[in-house]
């Protein structure tokens, strides 16, 4: 397979990551998340990583093979060389893409985590009051402050 080829391969593969985080990113979205439904996302996500980890890593031993430097620059000679630098250009821009949405989706998650953990101390702190004293009298105040009692 020509490096033209392989990064077009590697170009297709990060479109399916993109569609993927975009599909993440609705399902964040919606008021009541489908957790069986990220789940299925996170699997399918895995998987496009995983294989996004193998055709580099199978550029990056073609690349040193071949004589070039490691790192970008090696990455970029190598592809003026074999005619590709239009493909290898793209692929970077479309890494970059895919780098922004995920980030994204994590702010997404971190928000519905910061959200649901606010929702626990709330809860956890509205068990642990009781609504009476020992006197039987409550002990919540209403909206002015003054006891239920006054």
């Amino acid at each position: 397979m020509s490096l033209g080829q392989h990064l077009i391969r590697q170009h297709q593969c990060l479109d399916a990551l993109a569609q993927l985080l975009s599909d993440e990113r609705q399902a964040l979205s919606v008021g009541q998340v489908d957790g069986q439904q990220l789940n299925d996302i996170a699997g399918r996500k895995q998987a496009l990583l995983d294989e996004l980890d193998r055709l580099e890593a199978q550029r990056r031993t073609a690349q040193r093979k071949l004589g070039y430097p490691e790192g970008r620059l090696g990455a970029e000679q190598a592809a003026k060389d074999a005619n590709c630098l239009e493909e290898w250009l793209a692929m970077r821009e479309r890494a970059e893409h895919v780098r922004q949405l995920n980030e994204l989706n994590g702010s997404l998650v971190q928000m519905r985590l910061s959200h649901n953990q606010h929702t626990l101390n709330f809860l956890h702190e509205a068990a642990g009051k009781s609504l009476y004293g020992p006197d039987g009298q409550s002990n919540r105040r209403g909206l002015s402050g003054l006891n239920s009692r006054a």
